[in-house]
């Protein structure tokens, strides 16, 4: 393998994603109706945990207002007094709150029955303490188990995929204080600030680790974003989603031949490569990470693409030439933008777009019904995987955000079960690599891919997070709507499909 960072696609050997190995537990009826598509891993136990809707914001604010109120009565003191009381309780009773909420709040439903086995059947602790403190029906709070098994103090009994799955059986989604400190001191500051330097320090040596280190499990096509199924009824593979996807992406700008395109985040240059060879287009592809950069201008050339048509830059997006585009593309680039900055970063791409342009939008979302479960999913995520990325919000901020910056929202889809299966495929691609991976970056580093992979192929399935496809244009009298109607597939499907069925006429 070579150590050359970097590393080209010559330089890398992709493996075939092997299968998923057999489930260590034996099949149950727990409950609830399960799914067995071969397009996806079916959840054995989709279970909810508790979250929003017993967490009342009513009773935390009587908490946060009473305290110092009855703090400052008790001493006879005034309005100051009240005011410095609820300045120094306001953190103490949120983390009190949340703590006891989650560690005690009912589940959204109790419909699914758990197996109820031991936790060492799941789990075990090298620490005697730990051991002691956690066996037979005593649960491990999910985010403390996550720490210990990064650090090699805990192990699993098979599969981590397989042993998440059944998290509801031997784990709580309880907040711990090692959860409120990197709150506190670490993801809060990273959302005020985002600065450029500040994006470049985290960003950067993040996709700088190697490309080996993501061949390792996105596989020939390079693309860190979600592919799309185009056939439940069986496997497909990593590549035919991330070339569904692709597609889509072009066909939904009505991508024409000799169009301008800029690819914001462009990656490893897949998306911009394949708009380049199958439409023809002249793209100019983002990413400031450098050996992405490198990768992307080596594929395009050896693809024929030359550089008077497509090139790769490498720089900020706040870089970005400012000039006129066709169309404009940013895959799951805008969650390392920052919620503060998403409506600033989508004007900027305004000025960018051409009048009659389209712009393709693709971005991690979370549901706004939430669950403990996903914010320790996400905080974890944000610690480990995409330090400062925190703009993934639900669906409704997003739509705030574009026609905040004069945008219309011209079709939205939901593809959150799409990212499942590829992050499904992505996680057997680093499970089969898993020696290569150890050799070179250590065992540390490879739980925590592994556990990160695992369980967002459960995220992205059971919703704790999503993913958005939105098709926007500028909002302007000008803008001829009447030429978008072929790229709305949402409504043309739907009449396809009911037209092949012989019912959309009403006899």
């Amino acid at each position: 393998m070579a150590t050359n960072k970097f590393d080209l696609a010559s330089d890398v050997e992709f493996i075939k994603t092997p299968p998923q190995p057999p489930s260590a537990f034996e099949a149950q009826d727990c409950g609830v109706p399960t799914t067995d598509s071969p397009a996806i891993h079916n959840a054995p136990l989709p279970a909810e945990g508790p979250g929003s809707e017993s967490f009342s914001n009513i009773v935390l604010g009587v908490f946060i207002v009473g305290v110092p109120w009855f703090l400052a009565r008790l001493i006879g003191g005034g309005f100051k007094t009240k005011i410095f009381f609820g300045l120094i309780t306001l953190f103490p009773i949120l983390i009190a709150y949340w703590t006891y909420m989650s560690s005690f709040g009912p589940r959204i439903n109790d419909k699914a029955r758990f197996p109820g086995r031991p936790i060492d059947s799941y789990v075990t602790f090298k620490d005697p303490e730990d051991q002691a403190k956690w066996k037979g029906r005593n649960k491990v709070p999910i985010q403390t188990f996550s720490e210990l098994y990064v650090d090699g103090k805990a192990d699993i009994k098979g599969d981590a995929l397989d042993i998440l799955e059944y998290r509801h059986d031997w784990s709580t989604f309880s907040f711990t204080w090692d959860l409120f400190k990197f709150i506190l001191f670490t993801f809060g500051p990273d959302v005020i600030f985002h600065t450029k330097e500040q994006d470049m320090e985290q960003i950067r040596p993040n996709y700088d680790n190697g490309n080996d280190h993501y061949s390792y499990f996105l596989g020939p096509r390079m693309i860190y974003t979600s592919g799309i199924i185009s056939d439940t009824t069986r496997e497909e593979t990593l590549e035919e989603l991330q070339d569904n996807k692709m597609a889509i992406v072009c066909e939904k700008l009505q991508l024409k031949e000799g169009e301008t395109m800029l690819d914001i985040g462009c990656g490893w240059g897949t998306l911009a490569k394949f708009a380049s060879v199958n439409y023809g287009a002249k793209v100019t592809g983002i990413t400031i990470a450098e050996t992405g950069a490198a990768w992307a201008t080596d594929a395009l050339r050896k693809a024929g693409v030359p550089e008077e048509q497509s090139r790769i830059l490498c720089m900020d997006y706040r870089d970005a030439p400012k000039q006129k585009y066709n169309k404009i593309s940013q895959l799951e680039m805008g969650e390392h933008v920052g919620v503060r900055k998403l409506t600033g970063f989508f004007r900027q791409c305004y000025d960018m777009l051409e009048d009659d342009g389209a712009m393709y939008v693709q971005l991690s979302g979370l549901r706004q019904a939430w669950q403990y479960e996903d914010f320790i999913w996400g905080l974890y995520l944000n610690k480990y995987i995409f330090r400062g990325a925190d703009a993934s919000t639900p669906l409704w901020n997003y739509v705030r955000s574009l026609e905040s910056a004069g945008f219309e929202v011209k079709s939205v889809d939901t593809v959150g079960v799409h990212y499942s299966a590829t992050i499904w495929r992505w996680y057997r691609n680093w499970v089969g690599n898993g020696d290569t991976v150890k050799a070179k970056y250590g065992q540390r580093w490879y739980r925590i891919w592994e556990l990160f992979l695992a369980w967002s192929v459960i995220a992205s399935r059971q919703g704790s997070a999503t993913c958005f496809q939105i098709l926007v244009v500028k909002n302007l009298n000008a803008v001829h709507r009447i030429d978008g109607v072929s790229s709305q597939f949402g409504l043309s499907g739907a009449l396809a499909k009911a037209k092949a069925a012989g019912k959309a006429l009403l006899k």
